[in-house]
């Protein structure tokens, strides 16, 4: 599965299965995807009708993929992880679905945006994890198997918890298709992902092969999600300026600090606490698009979630790299007090 969507990296393959040259070269690529994303951005701000082809169909099919993407990597047994860590799962979800929706609707009125923007940010808010944070964890040297717990938990709980956030939380300020978003969700989310993992039971040769190819495809489509967000969006991005730019990109910082600091105070140490932090940090703002695009009756109302897809991916790889260069404490393998 590409690294970049759902958080969920692919298991190495086989060392006879691909040459070495196409390894190297697919890790340059795929480290290198904060750069592609804010290239892609940039180029979806300047020149829009370099994405403007890929209309809501198409991206409602790039994140099905990238859902099945994901699937295919997991297993019963990746489940079974979800018990044995269960407490730090529960912070993370707990995060994921209180702390980042809460933050977004305080961010949205402190800063007085309008109506429309404060239905997209607190949908930003209220979405799964997602995009890179399986990368950035590794880069960051977190737990990676944790992450892949944390953000199949919080992919699964959208299914619930998006559309229930969504109506308590903006219901009452603009109208909210709750059911359409709960149904779009087992459309892009569940669905792909249950097949995906049926492929990878009972069509593991073929799992295998494909594999190899899928971090490379997932930075590309990922790569076009963010342009086609932003293209669809350029003008109302341009012209809101820092005022909406500030409190996404707060919402990501504020979020994966206090990730960061959360698990500390449950007894868990270094690696635990910055796994949460990017899980926290880093929502599946292009499926927020897409459900604004899809539910909400405004055009604005997506602009938020087209802002956080950047601010998202440059947030999550500036943690990452940060903390690659600070060593983890060797007590207790850095998890946790006891």
């Amino acid at each position: 599965m590409p690294a970049d969507a759902g958080g969920v990296a692919p298991r190495a393959p086989e060392p006879a299965a691909v040459g070495s040259g196409f390894v190297k070269a697919s890790t340059f690529i795929t480290n290198l995807f904060p750069v592609w994303t804010a290239a892609c951005a940039l180029l979806g701000l300047a020149k829009p009708s370099a994405f403007l082809w890929l209309t809501t169909p198409y991206f409602t099919l790039s994140l099905g993929m990238l859902m099945l993407s994901m699937g295919i990597t997991l297993t019963v047994e990746d489940f079974r992880r979800v018990l044995a860590r269960f407490g730090a799962v529960i912070i993370g979800f707990l995060g994921c679905y209180g702390l980042m929706p809460l933050l977004a609707l305080a961010l949205a009125k402190a800063f007085k945006l309008p109506v429309d923007y404060v239905a997209g940010l607190v949908l930003v808010g209220s979405v799964n994890g997602g995009q890179a944070s399986n990368l950035s964890t590794f880069i960051a040297k977190g737990d990676v198997a944790l992450s892949v717990v944390m953000t199949t938990a919080t992919t699964l709980g959208a299914i619930v918890m998006t559309p229930l956030l969504s109506q308590l939380l903006i219901g009452a300020v603009v109208p909210v298709d709750a059911l359409g978003i709960a149904a779009s969700t087992i459309q892009v989310v569940l669905l792909p992902i249950a097949v995906g993992m049926a492929l990878n039971r009972y069509a593991n040769r073929l799992v295998r092969a494909v594999l190899p190819f899928s971090p490379v495809v997932g930075v590309l489509a990922t790569c076009l999600l963010v342009g086609s967000s932003v293209a669809q969006c350029a003008g109302p991005i341009l012209a809101a300026g820092w005022a909406l730019q500030l409190p996404i990109m707060l919402l990501h910082v504020v979020g994966g600090l206090i990730g960061y600091y959360l698990p500390a105070m449950a007894g868990y140490g270094e690696v635990v606490r910055r796994t949460t932090a990017i899980e926290t940090a880093m929502k599946s703002s292009a499926f927020g698009f897409l459900l604004a695009s899809l539910h909400f009756a405004n055009f604005a109302a997506r602009v938020p979630s087209a802002v956080s897809v950047v601010w998202m991916a440059i947030i999550g790889s500036t943690m990452a790299v940060v903390w690659r260069y600070i060593p983890v404490p060797k007590e207790n393998g850095g998890q946790t007090k006891a």
